[in-house]
């Protein structure tokens, strides 16, 4: 969102030299609820009715999903199986359906797998390696500090005074400051961000972190890049690339250790984690209206694997609902 990116690189600069906010700000005490969260998207980025809450615009793909069997997660059957199904769902972040494409910040996507038993995997990322807030309370508040007055106007210095107080918001506001514009969703990574866990038949448990990564690499526009494209261009690029040749992502796995947090999407594990590979997706067309219907909720998963109990990954799962529902509802 336009709000975020701006809020977050004025407080950053203040940050790293050291200025002082006015006043400080904490989290809300009071629990937030999955409704209070996609009534905040609506304030921020407007009612569109029809449309996703978050990451409102974005464009579908399908393809084939080819596992790569390993010792770690042993015995699923994710990864028994080979030329599954796939759905995929990039985006823009924000409520928005109409973003200028040329802006820097949140891409995201959404995959599906679907097993031979009907059953489904689902993978949802964005492309910032952390979440802004160790809960839901801690982003609800970040995101109430970007909501303009009776007036219509921002206040950034409440933003920055929130960020200040609230260390684990500070690692992603830094990151939106440094962002550049993704030149195409295949030349974009993304990170899964919470922590998930395999249950194999002798009973140990793999804990592990996934990312995505792309076979093209990761490519971005500076501003002045950027600012020469169409308003609209991630479509055509996307489609260009894929009538050229092979669009395809691998999904890794990042192996944790007992330290490593699996509450706490804000924390990023250390570099230098073990990584293996689950599998390669390999995109074959572009999806139109295939993923129109679909709730990409990352607690929905294939026999074996489990969630944390991370309280932002939990949260996913009534927000998704909600949301879906409005949508469906042309709400």
């Amino acid at each position: 969102m336009k709000h975020t990116l701006i809020a977050s690189s004025i407080a950053l600069c203040l940050l790293m030299a050291g200025a002082t906010a006015p006043f400080s700000a904490i989290a809300s005490d009071k629990e937030v609820q999955a409704t209070d969260l996609v009534d905040i998207f609506e304030k921020l980025g407007g009612k569109h009715p029809g449309f996703r809450k978050a990451h409102a615009k974005g464009m579908c793909a399908i393809g084939t999903f080819v596992p790569s069997p390993n010792e770690h997660f042993k015995g699923a059957a994710l990864l028994a199986n080979s030329d599954l199904p796939v759905a995929m769902r990039f985006s823009l972040g924000g409520a928005n359906p109409n973003s200028d494409e040329r802006a820097p910040g949140t891409r995201g996507l959404g995959m599906q797998i679907k097993l031979p038993n009907g059953s489904f995997h689902t993978f949802t990322g964005n492309n910032f390696p952390v979440f802004a807030g160790k809960d839901p309370e801690t982003f609800f508040g970040f995101l109430s500090t970007l909501l303009p007055d009776e007036n219509g106007k921002t206040d950034p210095a409440k933003t920055m005074a929130f960020i200040q107080a609230n260390p684990s918001v500070q690692a992603n506001a830094m990151w939106n400051q440094q962002a550049k514009t993704p030149a195409s969703f295949a030349n974009t990574g993304f990170f899964g961000l919470h922590t998930f866990y395999f249950n194999q038949a002798s009973g140990e448990k793999t804990k592990f972190r996934w990312d995505i990564q792309p076979s093209l690499g990761v490519k971005t526009l500076d501003k002045d890049e950027a600012a020469k494209m169409p308003e609209e261009f991630l479509v055509d690029t996307f489609t260009k690339q894929l009538e050229e040749g092979a669009v395809s992502f691998t999904i890794m796995a990042s192996l944790g250790e007992e330290q490593d947090s699996d509450i706490d999407p804000s924390q990023q594990w250390p570099a230098e984690r073990p990584q293996v590979a689950l599998g390669t997706v390999t995109v074959t067309a572009n999806g139109g209206d295939a993923c129109k219907n679909t709730n990409f909720d990352p607690n929905i998963m294939s026999a074996g694997f489990t969630p944390s109990a991370d309280p932002v990954l939990r949260m996913r799962s009534p927000s998704y609902a909600i949301s879906f529902g409005k949508r469906l509802s042309n709400q």
